[in-house]
């Protein structure tokens, strides 16, 4: 029987309409049933092409016995990247704070408010290697947030402020390199004749990278401060 995804207009969706996994798109009914029932939210993002999307369906969205686990115990959103880039960027920052890495399928939990708990890509259906399955996970952070969930909410929260810090210091590292793009566009290599020509323009490209560390680093130290207080 199709769920809720067989009406949707993403050829990705249109690809997980038929599995038992009842998923919703991303949207106020799944949020306001996260909240109303109180349960944690498996959020599944991934794009047609995938392959290791492809594997994780076959393996866990297309099982009866997990698609009954997360029916019962969470609220699933599936996501297509490409129709939905923006929660695509937000949560991958997490999960790459998170791990230290990212990819497709990304696998993360999110509190009813959209907090993330934990996150990954793909999961195996069963342990391999020292990683868990998909299943572990999934009774873990189902006996985590029904049992101590203060040590989820704690952990929401710590992810949540690692991650503003994070995107702090991406935002700058980019406005640093935007700056340096335009400094190059108005101060071309052209310009630069005689002998000290590139030495001219390596003082200046020198500058401007340790204005912006400098300003990096003090901007890091006062949200870290400003969080302590907090």
């Amino acid at each position: 029987m199709p769920n809720r995804l067989a009406s949707s207009a993403s050829p990705y969706l249109l690809q997980h309409a038929e599995n038992p996994v009842d998923w919703f798109p991303w949207g106020d009914e799944a949020l306001k049933k996260a909240k109303a029932e109180d349960k944690l939210i498996f959020l599944s993002v991934g794009y047609s092409s995938c392959h290791w999307c492809h594997v994780m369906e076959h393996e866990s969205f297309e099982d009866p016995e997990t698609a009954g686990f997360l029916n019962k115990h969470f609220v699933s959103i599936k996501v297509d990247r490409e129709e939905r880039p923006d929660i695509d960027a937000l949560y991958m920052e997490s999960v790459q704070m998170m791990t230290g890495r990212g990819g497709w399928p990304m696998s993360v939990w999110l509190t009813p408010d959209c907090v993330p708990v934990f996150g990954g890509t793909y999961f195996p259906p069963r342990p391999v290697h020292g990683q868990p399955s998909f299943m572990q996970i999934l009774h873990r952070l189902q006996e985590i947030w029904t049992t101590d969930r203060k040590q989820a909410e704690s952990r929401a929260e710590e992810i949540k402020k690692a991650t503003r810090s994070y995107l702090i210091v991406f935002g700058l590292l980019f406005i640093g390199t935007i700056l340096t793009v335009a400094v190059a566009n108005w101060y071309p290599l052209e310009r630069l004749i005689g002998g000290h020509g590139f030495d001219v323009w390596d003082a200046v490209v020198g500058l401007l990278i340790a204005t912006t560390k400098a300003t990096l680093v003090a901007l890091i130290f006062m949200h870290l401060n400003h969080e302590k207080k907090a």
